[in-house]
């Protein structure tokens, strides 16, 4: 097992009596970039929301730089170093400077200030309206401030549910622009994507189909295989 890193092994889950996840074993090392690629209802969502302790596994263990954190609540995640952004990502009601003293609260007051004055320079436009409501933004803008958001904790390992959704391509590609920009160092990106422009970003993929995992390896091995380069890439 690695040191470093999010590891989950066999994760079984659900809602009530439907089932979702079925024997899901992922991990991403510190440093790495990895994409969990798949249409909506292929479980995506459900296993972000079960390393991020939202929803309980029923069967699995999870591992966060070489603790176990299968039982631990929310915030113990958060403050070990894992940070979730939902698809929505944002209090549309607060400011936007109060969105990142939210993301940032298991901070230390003085670390706090730090973190949010790197986010600025990353994201200029966002210190220009720092007290404006999120819910004033355009939708890129929110998804900037939604992963400015997680990163105000600052975390070692950023999940992402659908950083695309409801974007034109123009804000999709600014949106991994700055995901790229935010690669150096050793944070580690996990994200679920039903758009393959988020491929640019993978060291690794893995595909998931039905709760499963059907398909782990690099972006060229997606490539060389015939069935997955027509279902994810086209015909071409």
């Amino acid at each position: 097992m690695q040191a470093e890193g999010l590891v989950a092994e066999e994760i079984e889950a659900g809602y009530g009596k439907v089932q979702v996840l079925w024997g899901i074993s992922a991990s991403v090392a510190s440093g790495e970039s990895v994409v969990l690629l798949g249409a909506n209802g292929a479980g995506k969502t459900t296993l972000l929301r079960v390393l991020i302790g939202l929803l309980p596994a029923r069967q699995g263990r999870i591992w966060l730089n070489g603790e176990e954190i299968t039982h631990a609540r929310p915030d113990r995640r958060v403050r070990s170093g894992l940070a979730y952004m939902s698809e929505l990502g944002v209090f549309g009601g607060l400011t936007i400077e109060e969105n990142l003293l939210i993301g940032g609260q298991f901070l230390p007051a003085a670390r706090l200030r730090r973190s949010m004055g790197k986010l600025y320079e990353i994201f200029p436009v966002l210190a220009e309206r720092r007290r404006a409501l999120a819910s004033s933004l355009s939708g890129g803008e929110r998804k900037m401030l939604g992963i400015a958001k997680a990163l105000a904790a600052e975390p070692r390992v950023l999940m992402m549910d659908e950083p695309s959704a409801g974007l034109s391509p123009l804000f999709v590609s600014e949106v991994v622009h700055t995901l790229k920009q935010l690669r150096e160092g050793a944070l580690a990106m996990l994200i679920a994507e039903q758009n393959i422009a988020f491929l640019d970003l993978a060291d690794r993929v893995y595909t998931l189909e039905g709760g499963r995992v059907r398909f782990e390896g690099t972006v060229a091995a997606m490539h060389a295989d015939n069935a997955l380069h027509r279902s994810y890439f086209g015909l071409s």
